[in-house]
């Protein structure tokens, strides 16, 4: 029989290991080395955004106009006025720093306890926080010598400058916690340090190498800094997984009494196709934020899918390579306790403890538990009705008592607009009457509103441009300021400016972002509809079922409800976030809905192809659905649990981050995969296969065409030694060992293919048979 694609490429590797463990090394290497050279181009203001708020900032870099830096210092005094000599001294040493332009004098606020005193940084204002730090020093400076005075900064450039500090920090508190919580869990895996380190290297690799390709890719498709942590958090997590279920599956065949050669073949034949099937349907689905029309979001597909593909090339080559090349010392470095719970656990996956003492019940009783759980998940997923999404600001992204926080928050409470005002950009002849008159226009109706704060104008007249700075009533972020935001570009704008020009948009933060929502809002829509597409086609084709494909994306729609209300509950209502040690900002991060549905459909499958491969392989050799069930789940166990486990640990660590925006991902991929992994596919997906029973398989006649895929191995020449010749650890009976009473297994005899096992009650059921054919069951089967 034509073997499949996965046990081809395993078994090329273990022909030809060397060649596939250096040529691994070798393609990791020169990505790295490449790309590093190369360096990451990031994108721009008019590409990182949608809507007017991008028409506007591509006028101005066609004009080759940069927005400079905007600083703001205030000095509060605790007498009006009592500021104004310090403040004035402060002005002044900035100035003479020469890294500032237009120093303006302080303005004095309403209470007269407070002074502005706002000012530019010199040159790109992408690079201003590389040349702040004169800056920064003075004001510092200022604040220790005047006990009495409370002084703050916020600007573009510190803001950069804290940020860039909080991000190093960040991943490297991401690197050094994640990687060593994955090694511990499978440390308790697999019982043995070789064991344990491969899937961590592996993945390590495949992220390291995908750090090179996004640095290419950049020069083509500019990026954000943001994908990077995106992609470890993706590699890391698919690519232990992968391994994981591979390196499971030879050593439960070892367990069952196989040679190291035939463990390995079958481990390549299902395993490894499960993997295959899985990062097929994980790529499938990151496409899908190809349709969001966001440039973000196509960041975030190329940057997954490329590290997912990796991962899973690395999985099906590399990786039986390694095994072939170590043999039983795969198991070196075994651990003394934690070595022999894993072995019992490999022979004896029916014994797995708490799932052997609910999956039982389940299939039982599957209307009761079907009920329960999805009343579980749905009312995990309530709070998410009533969602609210911005993009955060950095006053909201690292929690109120930030330094830049409470800065920010000082300044804008005081002078409201300040830091962040909308910006009008307009294409006119700036030095026509007509301009002149509308701007004038302009200004009155504007102050009319009692919205807006003082407008100041900047022509660029051999350009044809001009840039209006109209601070927004409120913080810059409220319904205060999106009430004026609204105002201005549709009351405001057309009735003074529209008619000096055709072409007159609207920026800053808040246009940003709500122009960044309107966006998702439309593209959220066609990136749903080809998941849900996509998901069901590659379900029906890998499985001839459609029940199947449909449960696939049921229980994957109510994982994700169920992150959403979490992520709510907590973010946006505050609901255990102290508790958590976490802040509530009133609203989910703006891109935040959309990512977690497309990798939360992503890294379901994995879990779900593994599980239900496992069922359709028992199915397949003659087991009733539900004897399949039960067979399935418990194979698949402890390799899910494990999987999960790491998963959560990895997504956890995020959730212990500075950022709101990270630790919002993390919390919601942690418990999505927290629930999935337990109570969708240990209790819902078994309860309502059960449920369906043999219509789990129903597939219309009229897609009889589809290909037919085997779910098991192929019936291969063997060499299976006598159990009392096996390791120690091979000596217990392995899954698929028949016991009294039991359908049958792949059996221990001496034939080539696999037979009935000792325990074959007469019709009882088929297995590859003793002669080589499919199947073996006195003519049931064709």
């Amino acid at each position: 029989m034509k073997q499949n694609l996965a046990a081809r490429l395993g078994g090329w590797s273990t022909r030809h290991r060397k060649t596939a463990i250096f040529g691994w090394l070798l393609f990791v290497v020169l990505l790295a080395v490449v790309g590093g050279a190369s360096g990451m181009v990031e994108m721009t203001n008019s590409e990182d955004g949608a809507g007017d708020s991008v028409k506007a900032e591509k006028i101005l870099e066609d004009a080759g106009l940069t927005t400079p830096a905007g600083e703001m210092v205030m000095v509060r005094s605790a007498e009006p006025d009592g500021w104004r000599a310090v403040a004035d001294q402060l002005a002044a040493d900035i100035e003479k720093t020469g890294e500032v332009d237009d120093v303006k004098d302080p303005v004095r606020s309403d209470s007269g306890r407070e002074g502005l005193i706002s000012f530019d940084m010199k040159g790109d204002a992408d690079t201003a926080g590389d040349r702040v730090d004169p800056v920064m020093d003075l004001v510092d400076k200022a604040a220790r010598s005047h006990k009495e005075l409370e002084v703050y900064q916020f600007g573009e450039a510190s803001s950069a400058t804290w940020l860039d500090t909080v991000l190093g920090e960040d991943m490297k508190k991401a690197e050094f916690t994640a990687v060593p919580l994955a090694l511990g869990i499978l440390f308790v895996v697999f019982g043995a340090v070789v064991a344990a380190l491969l899937p961590v290297i592996l993945a390590l690799t495949a992220c390291v190498a995908t750090f090179g390709v996004l640095a290419l890719v950049s020069h083509q498709m500019h990026l954000t800094p943001t994908i990077n942590s995106v992609m470890f958090l993706v590699g890391l997590a698919v690519g232990v997984d992968y391994c994981l279920f591979y390196l499971r599956r030879e050593r439960d065949e070892r367990a069952a009494g196989r040679d190291a050669e035939t463990a390995l073949r079958i481990a390549a034949a299902t395993s490894g196709r499960t993997v295959l099937v899985s990062g097929f349907t994980v790529m499938v689905a990151m496409a899908g934020m190809f349709f969001s029309g966001l440039l973000l979001f196509k960041g975030f597909a190329v940057a997954t899918i490329v590290v997912v593909f990796i991962a899973m090339l690395g999985s099906v080559t590399v990786l039986p390579a390694m095994l072939s090349w170590l043999g039983d010392r795969v198991n070196k470095g075994r651990l003394p306790f934690l070595g022999r719970r894993a072995e019992r656990r490999a022979a004896r996956p029916e014994k797995a403890g708490l799932v052997t003492a609910l999956i039982k019940p389940v299939v039982a009783r599957p209307k009761v538990f079907a009920v329960l759980s999805a009343v579980v998940l749905v009312a995990l997923g309530a709070p998410a009705v009533g969602m609210k999404t911005e993009q955060l600001g950095l006053e909201k992204q690292f929690g109120k008592d930030a330094g830049i926080a409470v800065a920010f928050r000082e300044i804008t409470d005081t002078f409201p607009g300040g830091p962040s005002p909308a910006q009008v950009v307009m294409e006119a002849d700036v030095a026509a009457p007509g301009f002149v008159n509308a701007v004038a226009d302009f200004r009155k109706k504007a102050a009319a509103t009692g919205e807006f704060g003082t407008v100041e104008v900047v022509t660029h007249p051999e350009k044809g441009v001009a840039e209006i700075d109209v601070p927004l009533a409120g913080n810059g972020s409220d319904d205060e300021s999106k009430h004026a935001l609204t105002t201005l570009r549709e009351d405001v704008i057309p009735g003074t400016l529209a008619d000096a020009t055709e072409k007159v948009y609207v920026t800053g933060d808040l246009a940003g972002s709500v122009d960044f929502n309107e966006q998702l809002k439309t593209g959220i829509v066609p990136v749903f509809l080809f998941i849900i597409a996509m998901t069901f086609v590659l379900m029906l084709v890998c499985f001839r079922s459609v029940p199947i494909a449909l449960v696939s994306i049921v229980l994957n729609l109510l994982s994700v409800a169920a992150a959403y209300g979490v992520m709510v509950a907590v973010f946006q209502h505050g609901w255990g976030a102290g508790a958590l040690g976490m802040e509530s900002v009133g609203a989910i991060e703006s891109w935040m809905p959309l990512f977690v549905l497309v990798i939360l459909f992503g890294l379901s499958m994995d879990y779900h192809v593994f599980v239900v491969s496992r069922i359709r392989e028992a199915h397949d050799r003659g087991r009733s659905t539900r004897a399949a069930i039960v067979e399935g789940v418990q194979a698949t166990a402890g390799s899910i649990s494990g999987a999960a486990a790491i998963m959560v640990a990895v997504f956890a660590v995020f959730a212990m981050l500075s950022m709101q925006d990270m630790q919002q991902m993390g919390v919601g991929l942690a418990v999505a995969v927290l629930l999935d992994a337990t109570l969708v596919r240990m209790v819902l997906l078994p309860s309502v296969m059960s449920l369906l029973g043999e219509k789990n398989w129903y597939l219309p006649r009229w897609l009889g065409w589809l290909p037919h895929f085997s779910h098991g191995e192929e019936p291969v020449e063997t060499t299976t030694r006598p159990l009392a010749h096996q390791p120690a650890m091979a000596a217990a009976p392995g899954p698929y060992a028949q016991r009294p009473g039991h359908d049958q297994g792949y059996g221990q005899n001496q034939h080539s293919g696999y037979g009935a096992g000792p325990g074959q009650r007469p019709g009882s059921g088929q297995g590859y048979g003793g002669h080589g054919r499919p199947y073996d069951d006195g003519g049931r089967r064709p």
